[in-house]
């Protein structure tokens, strides 16, 4: 089981200096978001500061580029990486796709799905084992001349990875990607009762081994030797918990826990703007399911008694923010990393 740091916005000077630190500290990699600016950038810098972490947008929004240019960029960073790159790919929500840029969104798993298609079209013409051609329901591709396809290289073989919550978008990454990214928001039931089965559903459909595919999980860990130095992570959690459990996409996990009903409860103070309330309602009971709050000393043998077998890589939500808060953490985070690795 492999152990990332997640990375949000920064400058390439910044990405460049933590992808050093986390090499040095025995992580496995970075995920970059994609959120106020493109990833793609503060992953080349930190690729080229780090020869050993391997790299993966966790996730880059799909539908606002066309499947050429999500291909291109894959096949240069795969290239400059020396293999160290897996496209992780979202769909994101209607607003964003269609307000914030301007883009399609239809249905969001048979768009992905034709994406995927699309984007493993270009891959193909790139290693030139035929010619572009895909004509699906969303995307057509047909032209590509000589003198605009890349050059060949030794790392053409690029992981395409999807995020995926509810069943439909689950069974397109059984069918088509090779690992899903699994939503922060998650508790191992949901993993084992609903992402496996779907995935497996996915994975049958195409005659594809289910085990074969990747999943990367992030992870709500808050370590912290006593509860003062835990709390800031712990109201962190409960709000971010909060402000997903108010989506229909994510509460139906309240309900499988038992807890009926939450969602609407949730979604009265995300309106009313009642940050306080909403927390409130954030049981420590559903931070067990949604988290892991414990002693540094704890945290790599929760995280590989949770995920162990399940995950193929675990991802730190929160990891960047506790090394800048206090560059001491670091070590700490070494120990866990290097445990995790081992086991």
């Amino acid at each position: 089981m492999e152990f990332d740091l997640m990375a949000r916005a920064s400058t390439w000077a910044d990405a460049a200096d933590l992808a050093r630190r986390l090499e040095g500290a025995g992580f496995s990699g970075m995920l970059v978001t994609e959120a106020s600016q493109v990833p793609w950038m503060m992953i080349a810098a930190a690729a080229m500061a780090a020869p050993a972490l391997k790299f993966s947008t966790g996730i880059a929004v799909a539908f606002p580029r066309s499947p050429m240019m999500s291909a291109q960029i894959a096949w240069e960073l795969a290239r400059n990486t020396k293999g160290r790159f897996r496209l992780g790919l979202g769909s994101q929500v209607k607003a964003h796709v269609t307000r914030r840029y301007a883009a399609t969104f239809d249905r969001p798993a048979p768009q992905m799905k034709d994406y995927l298609g699309a984007v493993r079209a270009c891959l193909r013409a790139f290693r030139q084992d035929g010619p572009l051609r895909h004509d699906g329901p969303y995307y057509q591709l047909s032209l590509l001349p000589e003198q605009w396809t890349p050059a060949r290289h030794e790392y053409e073989d690029i992981k395409l990875d999807i995020s995926a919550v509810g069943p439909y978008m689950t069974k397109v990454a059984g069918e088509l990607a090779d690992g899903v990214h699994v939503h922060p928001m998650h508790s191992m039931p949901y993993i084992q009762n609903r992402l496996l089965p779907d995935l497996a559903t996915g994975a049958a459909k195409a005659g594809r081994d289910p085990a074969s595919i990747d999943l990367i999980i992030p992870v709500f860990a808050i370590p912290g030797d006593n509860a003062e130095e835990r709390a800031a992570g712990v109201l962190r959690a409960k709000t971010q918990i909060g402000f997903y459990g108010a989506t229909p996409n994510y509460a139906f996990q309240f309900d499988d826990l038992g807890y009926e009903g939450m969602r609407d409860k949730l979604r009265v103070h995300l309106k009313s703007g009642d940050t306080d309330a909403l927390v409130a309602l954030i049981s420590d009971e559903m931070m067990d399911h949604f988290g892991l709050v414990c002693a540094w000393d704890d945290l790599a043998d929760k995280l590989i008694a949770r995920y162990q077998g399940t995950a193929a890589r675990v991802v730190m939500y929160w990891a960047e923010e506790s090394i800048r808060r206090n560059p001491d953490n670091l070590g700490k985070w070494s120990e866990i990393a290097r445990a995790v690795r081992a086991a």
